[in-house]
């Protein structure tokens, strides 16, 4: 997986937020309005447990594939877990804090990817 395209990236890491049940899973195509990165990913899980299985089930997938963490933060507290590859950037949130913080609001510009090519 390494070399893969950041809408590569963002469809792999949606199908593996999916198969661990994450809660209302979104990808924003940021680039089309920001600089921060191509794709973000904004999930809930139900739970500190949760957030955290959902991370270390990404990181270990994107790991074993040598696709390469720039930065993550929050995995300790398990609120809101940012891992950042770069060209994709997954938000994991307990509900709580995804409606406190409403990224998708916040870019609300960025458009929605509900069909991939």
């Amino acid at each position: 997986m390494a070399g893969i395209t950041a809408k590569e990236k963002a469809r792999r890491a949606l199908d593996l937020a999916v198969e661990k049940k994450a809660l209302d899973a979104t990808v924003l195509e940021i680039g089309k309005v920001s600089l921060i990165a191509d794709y973000f990913l904004i999930m809930s899980g139900g739970s500190q447990r949760h957030v955290q299985s959902l991370a270390d089930f990404i990181l270990e997938d994107f790991k074993k594939a040598q696709v390469k963490l720039l930065n993550q933060a929050g995995h300790r507290e398990g609120r809101w877990v940012l891992l950042d590859y770069g060209d994709l950037v997954v938000h994991i949130f307990q509900e709580e804090e995804r409606k406190f913080y409403n990224l998708e609001r916040l870019w609300g510009n960025a458009p929605k990817v509900d069909k991939w090519d």
